[in-house]
């Protein structure tokens, strides 16, 4: 044979330590090539080939298989004319170079039973030698591959749902691929933040939510604008979410733009949204930076369905809220000067207060006018805005900033660079 045995015993213990492949593996991978060779180069069709290769002597041995069958339940094919000996249901076509009657297989093995499989040796070639040692390297390659690749599935499919890091590697028609080291990440353009823009080479970090296998390798698809996202970006930040003690029961976003996020705590001693602001609020400080200055209101989720949508339209307060539960819909009731506040610009406020809640929202004036709607079971329902809010006169609009900005205070404490100049990552 021309294999190096030492080369050979190298990577086999080489695959063992550092890939973690047994022996056995790899060993039984390049005997079933070296069949599969020798079949092709000099076995006959239906032939079951099979190899024996000696890692310490370098001998290859082969051998063809026959499987016992019984002589009622087969159609022998003789001289073109079929016998049929079984019923159609039951029926086998007979190859001599893949079956053995059982009464032959008894001459060979007395306690051959059905199903058995009945050994030949075969004429190992002499010039078989070269066909092996090069498919023998093609396997082992072959397995280090599939091992490269298995390894890192493992390896990232335990990440899956955490935060990784990478380098940006190219941008290719807005999707961007980023380096992780044994892996490639996508980040899709879908799955960006609006307006931010990296790179080559830059650092990036995302939210690893799927492990793809695909011929070419395993991809790791990434996202900055999904809500979990906001989620383990505070998991990092605050210590009360990693161990449980305070929960994120719901985050409503609209990437780059602002999100919502509902937290409860299971120890009455801490504070839920303090926990997620911060002192002097550092700690949403830090995400939002993440995010590109994209603003967050934190707002404490409840299990009273009327005063978690109140909540949910911070900054506005609610003058009262009415609940029907079998058309899961509510109805927020808020005075005139707080009513553009409740739809946001646009609708955001309370698309998003929809969104967090999952119920129906009717914004409705004192007098009982629908002024906004908005779904929060529907993704793709638009706000409907039925009455514009009156323009109101200087003194107004001084008065109604001031509650802004008094209401976000309250629920995001920010310095007063970030609430002036909020940091856009480039």
């Amino acid at each position: 044979m021309l294999f190096d045995l030492k080369v050979i015993n190298s990577v086999l213990d080489q695959l063992e330590e550092e890939r973690g492949i047994p022996r056995s593996r790899v060993l039984e991978a390049i005997e079933a090539a070296i069949a599969t060779a020798y079949k092709k180069e000099y076995g006959k069709k239906g032939q079951i080939v099979r190899a024996k290769f000696d890692v310490s002597s370098g001998a290859t041995e082969f051998y063809q298989v026959k499987i016992v069958v019984d002589d009622t339940k087969v159609i022998v094919k003789e001289e073109g004319e079929e016998i049929e000996r079984a019923p159609e249901d039951d029926r086998i076509f007979y190859n001599p170079e893949h079956h053995i009657l059982i009464e032959d297989a008894r001459k060979i093995k007395k306690d051959a039973v059905l199903e058995d499989e009945i050994i030949f040796p075969l004429e190992n070639k002499g010039d078989f030698g070269r066909i092996a040692a090069q498919t023998a390297k093609q396997v082992i390659i072959q397995k280090i591959r599939e091992a490269e690749k298995l390894s890192v599935v493992a390896e990232y499919g335990q990440r899956e749902g955490e935060i990784v890091s990478g380098t940006v590697q190219r941008v290719e028609r807005g999707n961007i691929f980023v380096d992780m080291g044994r892996a490639t990440g996508i980040l899709p353009f879908e799955e960006q933040i609006p307006g931010e823009h990296f790179r080559q080479g830059e650092r990036v970090r995302a939210y690893l939510f799927r492990v793809e296998e695909s011929p070419r390798g395993v991809f790791l698809k990434l996202s900055r604008s999904h809500p979990k996202f906001i989620y383990e970006l505070f998991k990092i930040e605050a210590p009360e979410v990693s161990n449980g003690v305070v929960e994120i029961k719901a985050i409503a976003r609209e990437p780059g733009s602002r999100s919502k996020v509902a937290v409860f705590s299971n120890d009455e001693h801490i504070d839920p949204v303090g926990s997620l602001v911060g002192q002097r609020g550092v700690r949403v400080s830090t995400v939002m930076s993440e995010l590109g200055g994209e603003k967050i209101d934190i707002i404490e989720w409840s299990a009273e369905s009327s005063k978690f949508i109140a909540d949910s339209v911070s900054p506005a307060k609610a003058l009262e809220v009415k609940v029907d539960e079998n058309e899961h819909k509510a109805t927020v009731i808020v005075s005139e000067d707080q009513q553009s506040l409740a739809i946001g610009k646009g609708g955001q406020n309370v698309r998003l207060a929809a969104k967090l809640t999952g119920w129906k929202i009717d914004i409705r004036s004192v007098q009982g006018e629908t002024v906004a709607e908005a779904d929060g079971q529907s993704e793709d329902a638009p706000v409907v805005i039925k009455t514009e809010p009156k323009e109101k006169d200087e003194s107004e609009t001084k008065e109604v900033s001031e509650t802004v900005t008094e209401a976000k205070t309250e629920t995001i404490p920010q310095s007063d660079k970030e609430k002036s100049a909020p940091e856009k990552k480039s």
